[in-house]
C-alpha cells in the first residue's frame, strides 16, 4: 500500500475510466469529487478516458455537469475521438455507415466525415460504436455491408456496459453477434489498444511516466495501460471482481476497492 501511495502521489496525469470507476448511471461514487479535487490541488490533471461511444463529448459534459462532476470538453478523450484520429490517418474512402447513436454520428459529422445511417451504394466502411439506440434494421444493414466486404471498424471491444441494475450488452457483444452471422470481426480502435492512451497523454502534454490509468475492467482499461507501458490501478467498483483479477493473465500494477481509496492516498 505504501508503494501504491508513493507512486500515485508522483503522478501528474490521471487517465480515468468513467462507467464503473467514477459512477454507475446517475450514482456518483463516494469521494469522487474529493478525488478529483485532490489531483488539482497537487498540481496534476485528469482526462476522462472512456470506451463508451454512445455519447458525444458535448453530451458527456452535460451528463457530468448534471451529476455535479467538474467537466469541460477538453477534459475528455473518448473512443470516438480515437476513431476520428484513426480515420483521418488511415481511411480515404467514400462514405461511412455509422452504426451508433445520433450523438455518435453527430460527432463524426462535426469532424468532417461523410456519414450515413442508411444503406447506400457508395458505403465502403462500417464503423460501429456502443449503440443504445440499436434496431434490427441496423443489424440487417451491417450484415449486408459486411457481405459486400466493406472496411469494418469498431470503437471498443467491451462485452458489457455497467448500470445501476447490472449490465447491458456493449459494442463487443454486438460485434460477436454480427460475427456469428457474417464471420467477420472488426478492427477495434479504443481500449485495450495502446494508441488511445498515447494520444490522450500527448493531448495533455505529459510523458508516459507521468501518467496512470485507473479503471474497472481488466481486458480494456488495465490491458490498455499495460500495452501503453504506463502505471495502472484496477478498482473493484465496476465490472471486475477480485476473482476475475486473480484469474486474469493481465495484471494491474495496483488494485483497490474504489476511487475513495485512491483519494485517501492523495489527500494531504
Amino acid at each position: 500500500m505504501d508503494e501504491m501511495r508513493e507512486t500515485l502521489r508522483r503522478k501528474k496525469l490521471f487517465l480515468l475510466d468513467m462507467d464503473g470507476t467514477l459512477y454507475l448511471d446517475d450514482d456518483v461514487f463516494d469521494h469522487c469529487l474529493d478525488f478529483l479535487s485532490a489531483i488539482k490541488r497537487r498540481g496534476g490533471r485528469y482526462l476522462y478516458l472512456t470506451n463508451n461511444s454512445s455519447k458525444s463529448v458535448d453530451k458527456y459534459v452535460e451528463k457530468m455537469t448534471r451529476l455535479g462532476i467538474p467537466a469541460a470538453a477538453d477534459d475528455f478523450f473518448t473512443s470516438t475521438d480515437a476513431a476520428i484520429v484513426y480515420l483521418k490517418e488511415n481511411w480515404h474512402g467514400k462514405k461511412i455507415y455509422a452504426l451508433g447513436t445520433r450523438s455518435f454520428r453527430e460527432q463524426l459529422i462535426k469532424a468532417g466525415f461523410p456519414i450515413t445511417d442508411r444503406l447506400e451504394d457508395d458505403i465502403d466502411c462500417l464503423l460501429m460504436g456502443f449503440d443504445t439506440e440499436l434496431t434490427f434494421q441496423k443489424l440487417e444493414d451491417a450484415c449486408i455491408l459486411l457481405g459486400r466486404g466493406v472496411t469494418y471498424l469498431a470503437t471498443n471491444p467491451d462485452w458489457v456496459c455497467p448500470t445501476a441494475y447490472g449490465y447491458v450488452p456493449d459494442c463487443g457483444s454486438v460485434s460477436q453477434m454480427l460475427f456469428n452471422a457474417t464471420k467477420r470481426k472488426p478492427y477495434f480502435i479504443g481500449k485495450p489498444e495502446p494508441a488511445i492512451a498515447h494520444l490522450a497523454i500527448r493531448k495533455a502534454g505529459y510523458a508516459p511516466e507521468d501518467a496512470v490509468l485507473i479503471g474497472d475492467r481488466i481486458y480494456t482499461d488495465i490491458a490498455c495501460g499495460v500495452n501503453a507501458g504506463i502505471s495502472t490501478v484496477l478498482v473493484f467498483s465496476g465490472e471486475t471482481t477480485r476473482e476475475d483479477w486473480k484469474k486474469s493473465e493481465v495484471k494491474p500494477q495496483f488494485t483497490c476497492g474504489s476511487i475513495a481509496d485512491i483519494w485517501e492516498m492523495l489527500r494531504d
